[in-house]
């Protein structure tokens, strides 16, 4: 049939199974909306009330489906203000087609009006990116950018298609959903079943890759077999239930004790899918220099980048795993466990037994309203490592947040992306200067009718900034200190929602109450104090063994 460019973009976004596209029209995509507007009985367009919070929108729709999260943007400032969240969803290795419109052919190099080289400034922030040179080409262009987001390593692709391809006509023969490459692993196990057998100590350690390949049973598998304790990532939390009896918590700067420790006092450490960053190794000089590593991933660029692993198994980590396991005899290691159990005797003695409105009190008050099926989604910022402590998951793609970039204002998009995705009530846990970034994204959620719980955790200040001055820059609060009189309760009802300030643990039970029944998004201020501290904390450039536990230290 002969289509034009811009039906051509719905079409194969259709046949590639989008079923939600997020985006913000204008002069440069108006061709694609008005094909949108054709077929919107078959995909349904979201529009948001920033292009970030789109493309956020987008990221959060695919971290909670595990599919392609979709998103369309004009050129010029549209397109620019995809930036950060396609550097959001390349380091955090999440599968994204953004589609921009640009000038036509001839003006490109102009300076015509919002004329930007979209391609040349996301270059480095995305697994491909394409200009798309002819409409007969156009649609397998999307289909090839739908098969490199989710292949391998997923991550982001962008399509930007000048106006002229997007009025011009073709030939369009619809296809099939383009599948991801067929997983392999080749890697030679021999190596690893033999290092694993003579070690005493085993830790096995995974991250977002293992989410991605859908290997999460088999990372408990290999536990299992070896008789080892586990410890994720931020980007791994929910890949294994959190009541699992091997699993100790997410590990690093500002992880659990237990499963820190169990870490830098291991002999062998099993990393599946994950990369060894600054927030998981302080100093790499000083990290777990008694333990052999043994790192599975499927993207060669992670290995021997940071740590010096005595052992790399390129291949998809499920594949791998199950080879891996399948080998290995099965052992026990009661002398492990014995240390590892006062590891947790020690983490217990640093639980935080205050009584009132203090995070470790509020995040079990929410644990109470959660389902296996919820979504949880945070911004950036102390609020996120509280609700990664304190929070219990159950089903894995249900903690849903931003690592390797850090994007403060990521939480309202990737929480109406992982609502609508899911079609769960979906809770949003923020602080009061993430929020402060993304407030508008209320207008999307009302407009919408999005079964969204805001959770505002207010202090006043930026606190994760505010407390590296509280311990290293001798309380030079200098741009941490909010003082904004913004009343969030008031923010929420101007946009059509609903909401309620809360002082007191009482008061916060019955706001759940009411936000859980409530129909569409209801916020709720939660007043904490500024001096709280997010511990453990390891202090940059440290090790383990300078690790802080305590206000005192």
């Amino acid at each position: 049939m002969l289509l034009s460019g811009a039906d051509i973009i719905v079409r194969t976004l259709i046949e590639q199974g989008v079923e939600v596209v997020f985006g913000y029209p204008g002069g440069q995509i108006i061709d694609v909306y008005d094909s949108l507007y054709r077929c919107q009985d078959e995909i349904r367009h979201v529009l948001t009330a920033h292009e970030q919070g789109a493309v956020h929108a987008a990221d959060g729709y695919a971290r909670a489906t595990g599919g392609v999260g979709t998103v369309i943007a004009t050129s010029g400032p549209g397109a620019t203000n995809l930036v950060t969240g396609i550097a959001a969803a390349f380091l955090d290795s999440v599968p994204l087609v953004a589609v921009t419109g640009n000038v036509p052919s001839d003006q490109l190099g102009t300076d015509s009006f919002q004329e930007i080289d979209i391609t040349g400034i996301t270059l480095p922030i995305t697994k491909h990116n394409f200009i798309a040179g002819s409409v007969e080409t156009l649609a397998d262009t999307i289909r090839e950018a739908f098969r490199l987001a989710k292949s391998g390593r997923p991550g982001p692709v962008l399509i930007d298609v000048p106006k002229d391809i997007q009025v011009a006509q073709a030939e369009f023969t619809p296809g099939e959903p383009v599948p991801a490459a067929e997983k392999q692993s080749r890697a030679d196990v021999t190596e690893a079943v033999e290092t694993i057998a003579q070690c005493n100590r085993p830790f096995v350690y995974f991250g977002g890759g293992v989410i991605a390949s859908g290997a999460e049973q088999a990372v408990t598998e290999l536990a299992e077999k070896i008789d080892a304790p586990i410890g994720c990532s931020l980007m791994g939390v929910s890949g294994v239930a959190t009541e699992h009896p091997r699993f100790l918590g997410m590990q690093g700067m500002h992880g659990h004790y237990a499963s820190s420790i169990a870490m830098h006092h291991a002999d062998c450490i099993i990393a599946c899918g994950v990369r060894f960053n600054d927030r998981a190794t302080g100093d790499t000089g000083r990290f777990a220099q008694g333990a052999k590593v043994i790192h599975i991933d499927v993207d060669n660029a992670e290995f021997l980048k940071t740590v010096k692993a005595a052992l790399c198994l390129k291949g998809d980590v499920g594949l791998t795993l199950a080879r891996l396991t399948a080998a290995l005899k099965k052992q026990e290691r009661p002398d492990w466990w014995d240390e590892i159990r006062k590891f947790k005797a020690r983490e217990e003695e640093q639980i935080d037994h205050r009584e009132g409105l203090v995070p470790r009190n509020i995040y079990a008050l929410l644990n109470d309203y959660l389902t296996a099926s919820t979504p949880v989604v945070t911004d950036v910022g102390q609020h996120q490592m509280w609700a990664a402590q304190y929070l219990r998951f159950e089903q894995t793609r249900r903690f849903i947040s931003n690592g390797g970039l850090g994007a403060m204002g990521f939480g309202m998009g990737a929480a109406i992306g992982a609502a609508l995705g899911t079609g769960e009530r979906t809770v949003l846990v923020t602080g009061d200067g993430g929020f402060g970034m993304c407030l508008t994204e209320l207008a999307t959620a009302v407009s919408n009718k999005v079964p969204l719980v805001i959770l505002v955790i207010n202090n006043g200040v930026l606190g994760m900034v505010r407390q590296f001055q509280t311990i290293w820059y001798d309380r030079h609060y200098a741009g941490t200190v909010l003082d904004r009189q913004t009343d969030f309760v008031a923010v929420a009802e101007a946009f059509g929602a609903k909401g309620a300030r809360v002082r007191s643990l009482a008061e916060l039970q019955e706001a759940f109450d009411t936000a859980f029944a409530a129909d569409g998004p209801f916020l709720i201020d939660c007043a904490v104090h500024r001096d709280e501290l997010v511990l453990p904390m390891l202090p940059p450039g440290g090790s383990m063994d300078d690790i802080i536990v305590k206000v005192e230290d």
